[in-house]
């Protein structure tokens, strides 16, 4: 039986993955995918060769594979699967930081949303994958846990749309962090 409300649990003794190692996508698009992945990840191709692309944005050996091969079919939208994928960033400085190198690049979220738990923006790579680029809204967890208790997100967990130009606006003009990743009631 859960909790009444939303929260992280303490941790318990079973083993669990260290990280997340990689992704691997099937595409019929290569050289375009691997471009979109660098640019929207800052990532470097670590290995390239007959049909797949490997890509990295830090020490691991890679972190996205891209594979193309003959007889992939066509994404079938709208059916079972993976919504998407996230990555997180360290603070909402580098993430709007992201957002404006990507604007630049004519790559433009489809959805900006604070969660609670997360300032996110979530863009669709050129096969159509959701891509969500977040960073954490709350300095520990125990503060997480506290806002949770609130019932706000038991309330509301999608969030509510944001602007992320208004967001950078703001930080660039001195706002503090902390006050741009409050969540926001609708």
């Amino acid at each position: 039986m859960s909790e009444a409300f939303a929260h992280v649990p303490e941790p318990n003794n079973v083993p669990s993955p260290a990280y997340l190692a990689h992704i691997v996508l099937y595409t019929k698009q290569r050289a375009t995918m691997t471009d979109w992945y660098c640019k929207v990840l800052g990532a470097q191709v670590m290995g390239d060769s007959e049909g797949i692309s490997f890509l990295t944005f830090d020490d691991e050996h890679h972190r996205v594979a891209i594979i193309e091969r003959d007889g992939i079919g066509d994404k079938v939208p709208d059916t079972v699967g993976l919504a998407h994928f996230a990555y997180s960033y360290s603070s909402l400085t580098d993430l709007v930081t992201v957002f404006e190198r990507l604007n630049d690049f004519d790559i433009a979220p489809y959805r900006q949303i604070n969660h609670g738990p997360t300032t996110s923006l979530y863009y669709r790579d050129p096969d159509g994958n959701a891509v969500e680029l977040q960073t954490d809204n709350f300095e520990s967890i125990a503060a997480l846990n506290e806002w949770f208790a609130t019932g706000a997100f038991d309330r509301e967990p999608i969030g509510v749309e944001i602007d992320m130009k208004e967001v950078a606006a703001k930080l660039h003009a001195g706002v503090p962090e902390s006050e741009l990743k409050k969540p926001l009631q609708t």
